[in-house]
């Protein structure tokens, strides 16, 4: 019975660390993921620019607001452009 629970707690260790090293990971590919889908709509709104006449830079900072808050941050990302 005291081998059943020392492998219990030395797998539930194990599973705890697992997780704690896990998050940050997951985190940088869900920043990754959500660069790159801004980048992309960023790049896609750049491409009428010649119509609408609005350019927004393409940079980390940009295509981060862009990817993380989708098409409400593309409009504040106009609009402070517009504003500037």
């Amino acid at each position: 019975m005291g081998e059943f629970v020392s492998l219990f707690v030395l797998a539930a260790l194990a599973l705890a660390v697992v997780r704690l090293v896990m998050a940050p990971i997951r985190l940088a590919w869900k920043l990754a993921v959500n660069g790159f889908v801004g980048l992309v709509s960023l790049y896609l709104v750049n491409l009428a620019s010649s119509v609408t006449g609005l350019y927004i830079p393409i940079n980390a900072v940009t295509a981060l607001i862009a990817g993380a808050l989708g098409l409400p941050g593309i409009g504040i990302l106009a609009a402070v452009q517009l504003w500037l």
